[in-house]
């Protein structure tokens, strides 16, 4: 059944005091390749941060949405293609679910996992130690911003917590789209960066081609 794909609740709070807004019907699409040299650039560069107190419940994911469906259930609405629900629920029964990482199509919604662009761990170490339960929870269901996409069960396993210095897409023609997102993830919930991932980035960008 056609549901909304409706964003986090007005009362969310996110980093630097804007309101989530409404998702939308598709994925966001990644910001130009100027835009996203001049976030990298804009990143401020720390060490890491102590993994000490992190827990991926502390990011509340797969929250409720207002529609009642969860964060998982709109993203599975969102970014599959002819995607039916089990009747009187938000669940999908059937649909098939597109992998950029690895350029594969998964057609058993079990296998259809969602990934965080930046994982939360990353989050944690770059600074969402700091925030409050709302400012997770709103990360963790960030809808608005390229945050959350379809990954196979085996591309997802392999990025696990990792980011662009230690791991990149098998798809290299993900490469830009990959860099761009994260980047632009980082430069909205004003996480910091260190050497070797800019540089990581810096050079997945240079292979864009807009």
């Amino acid at each position: 059944m056609p549901r909304a794909a409706l964003g986090l609740p007005a009362a969310a709070v996110v980093v630097v005091g804007l309101c989530a807004a409404p998702a939308l019907a598709e994925p966001p699409a990644p910001p130009s390749t100027s835009t996203a040299r001049a976030e990298l650039s804009a990143l401020q560069v720390a060490a890491p941060h102590s993994m000490d107190g992190y827990s991926r419940d502390k990011f509340s994911i797969w929250s409720k949405q207002p529609d009642g469906c969860t964060t998982r259930q709109e993203v599975l609405a969102r970014d599959g293609k002819d995607v039916q629900d089990k009747p009187g629920g938000c669940q999908p029964s059937s649909g098939s679910w597109y992998s950029a990482y690895d350029d594969t199509t998964v057609t058993d919604v079990g296998q259809a996992t969602i990934d965080h662009m930046v994982p939360l761990a990353e989050a944690w170490r770059s600074g969402a130690d700091t925030w409050t339960d709302d400012q997770r929870k709103a990360f963790g269901n960030d809808l608005k911003d390229p945050q959350l996409l379809i990954a196979s069960e085996s591309s997802n396993s392999s990025k696990g917590d990792s980011g662009p210095a230690d791991w990149k897409p098998t798809n290299h023609g993900f490469w830009c789209t990959y860099a761009k997102d994260y980047t632009h993830i980082k430069s909205v919930w004003k996480l910091t960066t260190t050497d070797n991932e800019k540089k990581a980035i810096s050079s997945m960008l240079d292979g864009c081609t807009n």
